[in-house]
């Protein structure tokens, strides 16, 4: 097992060097810029610092993180670590940039060797070919090798190897060690704030309180309790308090939480308020053709910039709402959670928040798809491998219009052939080796897949030859996002249906999850 593993490790670094001189994004200076902050000034001003416009908006442990890898960068090129206003991408840069990416990833790497040599839901070789989707996943090789760190996630290998390290903690029954990992992985990136509401709720039930909440039960769990608030506020303390003796928490705060950027992040995250924005347009073109009534129309969200998102038919949407639309569609799969807190049920519903998080969320941007993709993999049941394969056709899809130019169309369309070709090889091979009479794909899934494949191919060659590159620019964008939508959706309905059945989420931790 360990020989197979170590094999995939070092395919997927070979194959992650071999992306290096592969595309960069007009947002690569955000983390070069990040290095010469924390390298060139004093932590007071490091949440003050915007002489250019990539400022410093991650929890301080990422600020620190950057700090460490500004420690080696001025021996590679001492311009790295220089604060200006523009972007600067000398090769040595570059290459330095790359080569933390790839080593950090051997928190990923570690992680996965964790899941497969503790966790015992699945064969050795099932758990490993798991392995395999999660090194090779098409969506972190984008974002992190090719894309090479858009604005909004970075290091993502890095960050969701701490997120495995917790759930194979949960799965051990280690809750605090568990506590431990997720309040690290919060101060290094907020977003993960998401799956919050299942990791308190499950350690709530599964580790303080485990058997009753009568008061002779609460009095013998607040011990735990305290415990286990001591672990999350002490590593918070450790992350935010030089900035809160300092007096600067607002001001770190305001950096990590900026409601004015809109509640459409370009249109391209296939959520919900995709269909909603979607849904709107259809309406103001109805009311001017048939109904012939003059209506101003919004400015485009399809144009790629971040601001307000105004409708003309439909409602505004203030954040507030988003909120509370995606508490509303996350409190199900918590009281269940609350119910049984089993592992099972656990990776459920941190799957199923992360689920409305992204489909109700304010200014959700469509790597956050991952959230959901990353947890699914780690699946031990063939129903949810299909609600997987649903969305992760979905999700990466819908990433493609991050590589935009016509040059980079062989190299997405390979990689996403080469992902779909590992993805749905595991799953037959976890069906076979199930010897189910049900079949992999449904036609429902057949049909959608065939679906995508053709909106794909009209976004990317179709549009151009019918249209041009003028008229109507933004229209193979909005019918990508829509249609990823409906997957994204209908995958969520799905697992919801299978998560609050009753025969459901009856597998155990390996160890007791009442112990710490």
């Amino acid at each position: 097992m360990a020989d197979a593993f170590w094999r995939l490790a070092v395919i997927g670094t070979l194959g992650k060097l071999l992306l290096v001189p592969s595309y960069r994004s007009t947002d690569f200076d955000v983390h070069r810029n990040w290095l010469a902050i924390t390298r060139s000034l004093p932590v007071s001003r490091w949440y003050y610092e915007d002489t250019s416009e990539w400022t410093l908006d991650y929890p301080p442990f990422f600020a620190w993180f950057e700090y460490v890898l500004s420690l080696v960068a001025p021996w590679v090129d001492p311009l790295i670590t220089v604060i200006s206003a523009e972007p600067y991408q000398s090769l040595r840069c570059i290459l330095y940039q790359r080569f933390t990416v790839i080593l950090t990833d051997g928190m990923l790497y570690y992680a996965l060797y964790r899941f497969v040599k503790e966790v015992g839901w699945q064969t050795t070789r099932e758990r490993v070919a798991v392995a395999a989707c999660i090194f090779l996943n098409f969506g972190l090789v984008l974002i992190d090798h090719i894309l090479w760190l858009h604005i909004h996630f970075q290091y993502n290998g890095f960050l969701f190897g701490i997120l495995i390290m917790s759930i194979v903690e949960v799965i051990k029954g280690r809750a605090i060690h568990a506590a431990a990992w997720f309040a690290i992985l919060l101060n290094f990136k907020h977003i993960f704030l998401y799956l919050a509401p299942a990791y308190f709720v499950y350690l709530l039930r599964a580790y303080c309180f485990p058997r009753s909440l009568n008061p002779e039960a609460l009095r013998r769990g607040m011990p735990r309790l305290a415990s286990l608030g001591a672990v999350v506020l002490g590593i918070t303390a450790i992350s935010f308090g030089p900035f809160l003796v300092r007096g600067q928490l607002g001001q770190v705060l305001s950096r990590l939480f900026p409601f004015k950027r809109g509640l459409c992040h370009a249109f391209w995250a296939p959520n919900f308020w995709a269909l909603y924005s979607f849904a709107d347009r259809i309406l103001l073109t109805v009311y001017k053709v048939v109904l012939r009534r003059d209506v101003a129309a919004p400015a485009s969200m399809t144009r790629g910039l971040v601001g307000d998102t105004t409708f003309g038919i439909l409602p505004d949407i203030p954040p507030l709402y988003t909120f509370l639309l995606t508490l509303l569609f996350q409190l199900p799969a918590l009281v269940k959670l609350f119910r049984k807190p089993t592992a099972r049920n656990f990776i459920d519903a941190l799957i199923l928040c992360g689920y409305a998080s992204f489909l109700f969320g304010w200014h959700v941007h469509e790597k956050a798809v991952l959230l959901m993709v990353i947890p699914l993999v780690a699946a031990e049941s063939l129903e949810r491998f299909r609600i997987f394969a649903l969305l992760s056709a979905a999700g990466h899809v819908s990433l493609l219009p991050l590589l935009f130019t016509s040059a980079e169309g062989p190299t997405k369309v390979a990689l996403i052939a080469l992902w779909s070709v590992l993805t749905y090889g595991v799953l037959g091979h976890y069906a076979r080796g199930h010897k189910t009479s049900e079949p992999l794909f449904g036609r429902p899934l057949q049909l959608y897949l065939a679906g995508l494949c053709a909106v794909q191919t009209y976004a990317g060659l179709g549009h151009q030859l019918l249209f041009g590159s003028e008229r109507m620019e933004f229209l193979p964008l909005m019918i990508l996002s829509v249609y990823c939508a409906l997957g994204v959706v209908v995958s969520w309905i799905q697992l919801y249906v299978v998560f609050m059945r009753p025969a459901s989420g009856q597998v155990a931790t390996k160890t007791s999850g009442h112990t710490s």
